[in-house]
């Protein structure tokens, strides 16, 4: 008798008592996640390519490892042969890279103070840097000189800048992530699964900026069209790429359905998008994606420190200019792939995780028919 008193007094307070506690404070919790829309809980295989490179680490090689503390973007100016990159230490770092990657040589360029993300080039040789914390700013006079161009919209501040494109004529193009979270709080804003996004341009003669779209879900990369009528965005948690016509001001679904959630989305000047998906879908992510009460779950966990979402199986999907799919280059055993660039006759890729960037040469390591 007293045996069974202790195993049912064991179990009161190992199982009973930890579950009710539990259950107060998930009520007591004010995170509160909503219901996406139900097209992005669509699993579909028209946006999976006719070629699949499954195996990116395979032949892949790093650059400035260890010097490039998370290279989040790439932008490649093709007159100096160098390559432009923002880390999480604030750095905008340039590199040189060479045949032999370790010959390749890192240069501490700007520190924005901040966490710059996305990169694009002025038409005057400024490069225009979107920093999650600062807002969008002009880095000029070959680095000795930073702009703060502006950081508000429609008396709304910025609270994740992005990503940034520039048009011919001048005019500045990019998102804002989130208007709710900072870059350190971002995957809440995942989970929360609100529309907390916006897409906003700014005129640098007017110094006029404008909100072109709102209420969208982490609004993440951003490119130019090579005809410039359009650019085409991407939203990460709802797995879509969307046009925004700029004269008729207009909105028509790019892709959708992705492999793998979007993060930026690059145009290599030879009739092909980039799309760089940190992380495919996952068991894990369905499920979180189509119950908002697992999203609470994971998001109680982080807030003690415990990471739920597991990412996998990241990789660059090549599209042409109708959003179709070309080729896929992905891996299971890497995650956190944030741009894809196409540069000559290789891949380069970022990383929200990594301490480098990855290159692939695509002739030696190309894609093939999945059978």
């Amino acid at each position: 008798m007293p045996l069974l008193f202790f195993s049912r007094r064991f179990l009161i307070f190992s199982t009973v008592i930890p579950f009710l506690i539990s259950i107060a404070l998930y009520q007591l919790d004010t995170f509160d996640p909503s219901h996406l829309p139900a097209d992005a809980l669509l699993y579909s295989t028209t946006s999976i390519p006719p070629l699949i490179n499954n195996q990116l680490l395979t032949g892949a090689e790093f650059i400035g490892v260890g010097l490039l503390n998370k290279p989040e973007d790439i932008a490649y100016d093709i007159d100096s042969g160098l390559i432009y990159t923002g880390c999480v230490d604030g750095w905008v770092k340039r590199v040189k890279v060479m045949e032999s990657v370790n010959d390749s040589v890192v240069e501490d360029w700007v520190n924005t103070g901040g966490r710059p993300l996305g990169l694009a080039f002025g038409l005057h040789g400024e490069v225009i840097v979107a920093d999650a914390y600062k807002g969008l700013l002009n880095i000029s006079d070959d680095g000795k000189k930073t702009e703060l161009l502006t950081d508000e919209a429609e008396g709304v501040r910025f609270n994740l800048t992005d990503a940034v494109a520039v048009v011919d004529n001048g005019v500045l193009y990019f998102t804002d992530a989130s208007y709710k979270y900072d870059y350190s709080q971002s995957s809440f804003d995942f989970l929360e699964g609100k529309p907390h996004g916006r897409l906003m341009s700014f005129d640098p003669t007017t110094r006029t900026t404008r909100v072109l779209l709102k209420d969208l879900y982490f609004a993440n990369g951003v490119s130019m069209s090579p005809d410039q009528t359009h650019l085409v965005f991407c939203e990460t948690p709802i797995r879509r790429c969307s046009k925004y016509y700029i004269k008729e001001e207009r909105v028509e679904v790019f892709i959708q359905s992705l492999p793998g959630y979007p993060d930026n989305i690059r145009y290599d000047g030879d009739g092909h998008y980039w799309i760089a998906m940190p992380t495919g879908v996952t068991t894990l992510l369905k499920l979180s994606m189509k119950y908002p009460v697992w999203r609470k779950v994971t998001a109680m966990a982080a807030k003690w420190g415990f990471n739920l979402m597991f990412a996998e199986d990241a990789g660059v999907l090549q599209v042409d200019l109708e959003g179709k799919p070309i080729a896929l280059y992905h891996d299971r055993k890497i995650t956190h792939l944030t741009t894809g660039i196409k540069i000559g006759e290789y891949l380069y890729c970022g990383s929200l995780l990594h301490s480098r960037i990855l290159r692939l040469h695509f002739l030696k390591y190309p894609a093939h028919k999945s059978l």
